[in-house]
């Protein structure tokens, strides 16, 4: 089995080989190993950030009780420690309405063995997409939702997500604003998806709005949830150079398969555990 530590500590000599000699003590073989460390613009101690990679099958503690056991180290080195078994999938739900190419997309690299995800459930606000996920054999949960209903939906949609125990949610172009008292709640971390043109062309039709306005580059952007609306931390973006000859639809087509894209990217990095969230940034290791 293969175990992943992401590890935040303030910078100091010694954090790399400390860690590292743990795990080959445990006999631990070490995989993968990637590093950053971050000035802090304060002036105060920089923060370092690692994830290793390493497989325990002839560890001294069972998989479980690695967290426990690297305890001390990480109270030694004021360390904040985030483990996964990496050969257990994350257990992951998707949410949409009616537009499908994020969706569809991320079901068909689930279905291709490319996302490593235990794909409990569809939760959506249409009926929309019910039939190809009882055909890919996916639960699908429709919780329709009005602005009368908004707080009585939410609470179906949390109730839905505890039930199937969900680790990660993610916001497949679901067109609902989640309110900060969901956001509160919910037991996983939320991924969204969204254009890149925020904080400009706010609200309906911005592809028209950018085509009104001639831009020569369109962009996406995947981030975690926040009660900052689409301010939270960035996990992935792109761009697509556009001109002229690029009306309102082929504008929204490459948006849509930069989003799709991006998506895809994001949910990838959450569930191979190589992000690591500071502040309101990330760090996303390769």
């Amino acid at each position: 089995m293969r175990a992943v530590l992401l590890l935040t500590c303030p910078d100091q000599p010694g954090v790399v080989a400390k860690t590292a000699n743990w795990i080959a003590e445990q006999g631990g073989n070490i995989l993968h190993a990637e590093q950053h460390v971050a000035a802090s613009a304060s002036g105060a101690t920089a923060s370092f950030f690692q994830r290793i990679e390493f497989t325990t099958d002839a560890f001294s503690v069972a998989p479980h009780d690695i967290g426990q056991a690297f305890a001390p180290v990480a109270a030694e080195l004021a360390m904040s420690v985030d483990l996964r078994l990496a050969d257990v999938p994350m257990r992951l739900a998707l949410m949409a309405s009616r537009q499908p190419h994020c969706l569809y997309d991320l079901l068909t690299r689930w279905k291709s063995g490319e996302l490593p995800a235990d794909l409990r459930v569809v939760i959506s606000n249409h009926v929309d997409h019910q039939d190809i996920c009882e055909h890919l054999g996916v639960p699908y949960v429709h919780l329709p939702v009005t602005k009368q209903t908004k707080s009585e939906q939410e609470a179906k949609v949390l109730e839905t997500l505890r039930a199937y125990d969900i680790q990660l949610t993610v916001m497949a172009r679901y067109m609902q604003i989640l309110t900060d008292d969901f956001i509160a709640s919910c037991p996983s971390a939320i991924i969204n998806i969204h254009h890149s043109f925020l904080p400009a062309f706010i609200g309906a039709n911005p592809y028209r709005q950018a085509h009104d306005r001639g831009v020569k580059l369109i962009g996406a952007t995947a981030h975690y949830a926040t009660a900052d609306l689409d301010e939270g931390p960035i996990i992935e973006q792109d761009t697509h150079h556009v001109s002229h000859r690029d009306d309102v639809a082929r504008l929204t087509a490459k948006g849509r398969d930069l989003e799709t894209v991006v998506l895809a990217r994001a949910v990838r990095a959450h569930l191979e555990h190589r992000v690591i969230t500071h502040e309101n940034k990330t760090i996303v290791f390769s």
